[in-house]
């Protein structure tokens, strides 16, 4: 447990949380600021900040529980329209909470969740094979 972190604190039952799910492994609970009502997220319970400290089982575990809990919103009988998976990895991503964190967000039309971006940049297809064979290289020095 990390001493500052609010999500370890929620862990450890040292602070209050509305919780949906919890095993030895994750744990799932209400956002206190939601975009729309059901806004919940789910965390590994062992502190990991950021998403490349998560080994790729705990990664696709966290998933799993996410797409039951969006199942279970969409038949909960509150209003959604659709779904949002959103993960912020690092403060430029917009990560507030240093404790990796899935949120599962219901959405409605016209709600304040807004992502935005210029969507102005075209490259060719040879930037795009370029990048790409930049990271199939990287993906060949990963362990595994």
């Amino acid at each position: 447990m990390v001493e500052d972190c609010i999500f370890c604190k929620i862990v450890a039952k040292e602070a209050p949380a509305s919780v949906l799910f919890e095993d030895d492994r994750v744990l799932a609970f209400m956002d206190i600021l939601p975009i729309n009502p059901g806004h919940l997220l789910v965390i590994p319970k062992e502190h990991l900040p950021e998403l490349e400290d998560l080994d790729e089982e705990l990664a696709g575990y966290l998933f799993k529980i996410a797409l039951r809990l969006e199942k279970a919103l969409r038949r909960s009988g509150l209003p959604v329209e659709g779904v949002n998976l959103f993960l912020a990895d690092g403060e430029v991503a917009f990560q507030e909470v240093f404790h990796t964190h899935l949120h599962v967000i219901p959405r409605l039309k016209g709600d304040s969740f807004k992502i935005t971006a210029a969507w102005s940049v075209s490259p060719t297809r040879e930037e795009l094979d370029r990048v790409a064979g930049q990271i199939r290289d990287a993906v060949k020095l990963l362990p595994g």
